[in-house]
């Protein structure tokens, strides 16, 4: 995978340079009324993809922070859970039996009629 990705960088330098000696020509942009730029168009294209790109990369990357930051707490939890849930059971003492015959019901509601 690594040869390919190094394979499609290197055709896509070519054709950049090839393009960029290509249209090696004087531009003038006029950026105000009164404020004008002379440059080359290489230059430009470059300039203007930057302007583009710089800003998806910054949001990208807080993006992937954020995302990080979430999944690391995630994880800090889960192995708190783990840990809870792996720790040893401690037996209560044997204690004298409960009733456990569940009351009558006319214990319950008294039949006392006025």
């Amino acid at each position: 995978m690594g040869i390919l990705r190094t394979i499609i960088w290197v055709l896509l330098t070519a054709v950049l340079v090839i393009f960029a000696m290509a249209n090696w020509i004087p531009v003038t942009v006029t950026i105000w009324p009164g404020q004008v730029l002379d440059t080359k168009l290489p230059v430009l294209i470059l300039a203007a993809f930057l302007i583009g790109s710089v800003p998806t990369w910054i949001a990208l990357r807080t993006t992937r922070w954020s995302l990080k930051r979430r999944l690391d707490a995630s994880e800090r939890q889960a192995a708190d859970l783990r840990a809870l849930a792996n720790r040893p059971v401690e037996v209560a003492p044997a204690a004298a039996p409960a009733n456990d015959i569940p009351p009558a019901p006319t214990d319950l509601f008294p039949t006392d009629k006025p």
